[in-house]
Protein backbone atom coordinates (compact mmCIF):
# COMPACT_ATOMS: atom_id res chain seq x y z
CA UNK A 1 0.00 0.00 0.00
CA UNK A 2 1.12 3.75 -0.61
CA UNK A 3 2.03 5.54 2.34
CA UNK A 4 1.18 9.45 1.94
CA UNK A 5 4.34 11.12 1.77
CA UNK A 6 4.25 8.96 -2.28
CA UNK A 7 1.09 11.35 -2.89
CA UNK A 8 1.72 14.59 -1.66
CA UNK A 9 4.64 15.64 -3.67
CA UNK A 10 3.16 14.36 -6.73
CA UNK A 11 1.50 17.13 -9.49
CA UNK A 12 -2.25 15.88 -9.98
CA UNK A 13 -2.83 17.80 -13.89
CA UNK A 14 -6.65 18.14 -14.16
CA UNK A 15 -6.68 15.81 -17.51
CA UNK A 16 -5.14 13.18 -15.03
CA UNK A 17 -8.57 13.61 -12.84
CA UNK A 18 -10.74 14.41 -15.48
CA UNK A 19 -9.56 10.92 -16.91
CA UNK A 20 -10.36 9.19 -13.60
CA UNK A 21 -13.77 10.74 -13.22
CA UNK A 22 -14.86 9.48 -16.75
CA UNK A 23 -13.32 6.50 -16.38
CA UNK A 24 -14.93 5.23 -12.98
CA UNK A 25 -17.70 8.16 -12.89
CA UNK A 26 -18.36 10.12 -9.62
CA UNK A 27 -21.87 11.51 -7.82
CA UNK A 28 -22.40 14.17 -6.33
CA UNK A 29 -25.35 15.06 -3.64
CA UNK A 30 -25.97 17.87 -2.44
CA UNK A 31 -29.12 19.93 -0.62
CA UNK A 32 -29.31 23.63 -0.66
CA UNK A 33 -31.78 25.44 1.42
CA UNK A 34 -32.55 29.14 0.75
CA UNK A 35 -33.95 30.97 3.93
CA UNK A 36 -34.46 34.86 4.57
CA UNK A 37 -34.39 35.74 8.21
CA UNK A 38 -34.47 32.24 9.54
CA UNK A 39 -38.07 31.31 6.57
CA UNK A 40 -37.08 28.60 4.62
CA UNK A 41 -38.15 29.32 1.40
CA UNK A 42 -36.03 27.08 -1.01
CA UNK A 43 -35.06 23.69 -0.88
CA UNK A 44 -33.05 21.80 -3.40
CA UNK A 45 -32.17 18.17 -3.74
CA UNK A 46 -29.13 18.42 -6.12
CA UNK A 47 -27.71 14.82 -7.35
CA UNK A 48 -25.36 14.93 -10.31
CA UNK A 49 -23.60 11.74 -11.95
CA UNK A 50 -20.52 12.57 -13.97
CA UNK A 51 -19.41 9.49 -15.84
CA UNK A 52 -18.43 8.78 -20.31
CA UNK A 53 -21.17 7.57 -21.89
CA UNK A 54 -19.28 4.63 -21.94
CA UNK A 55 -18.75 3.35 -18.48
CA UNK A 56 -22.40 4.13 -17.98
CA UNK A 57 -23.21 2.09 -20.72
CA UNK A 58 -20.86 -0.62 -19.44
CA UNK A 59 -22.47 -0.60 -16.01
CA UNK A 60 -26.15 -0.72 -16.92
CA UNK A 61 -26.66 -3.16 -19.96
CA UNK A 62 -30.32 -2.14 -20.30
CA UNK A 63 -29.32 0.98 -20.28
CA UNK A 64 -27.07 0.16 -23.32
CA UNK A 65 -30.07 -0.98 -25.51
CA UNK A 66 -32.54 1.42 -24.68
CA UNK A 67 -29.87 4.24 -25.95
CA UNK A 68 -28.37 2.00 -29.09
CA UNK A 69 -29.24 2.97 -32.56
CA UNK A 70 -31.43 0.72 -33.22
CA UNK A 71 -33.67 1.39 -30.62
CA UNK A 72 -34.09 4.71 -31.65
CA UNK A 73 -34.46 3.87 -35.68
CA UNK A 74 -36.87 0.89 -33.92
CA UNK A 75 -38.41 3.93 -32.60
CA UNK A 76 -38.44 6.66 -35.59
CA UNK A 77 -40.07 3.80 -37.96
CA UNK A 78 -43.49 3.37 -35.24
CA UNK A 79 -43.31 7.28 -35.20
CA UNK A 80 -43.76 7.31 -38.87
CA UNK A 81 -46.11 4.24 -39.11
CA UNK A 82 -48.23 6.07 -36.77
CA UNK A 83 -48.27 9.53 -38.68
CA UNK A 84 -48.67 7.72 -42.35
CA UNK A 85 -52.35 6.02 -40.35
CA UNK A 86 -53.12 9.38 -39.43
CA UNK A 87 -53.35 10.74 -43.07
Amino acid sequence: MANRHEFENKEVGLIDVLDVVLDKGVAIKGDLILSIAGVDLVYLDLRVLISSVETLLESNQKAAEALSSNEFDREKEELNRVIHQSE
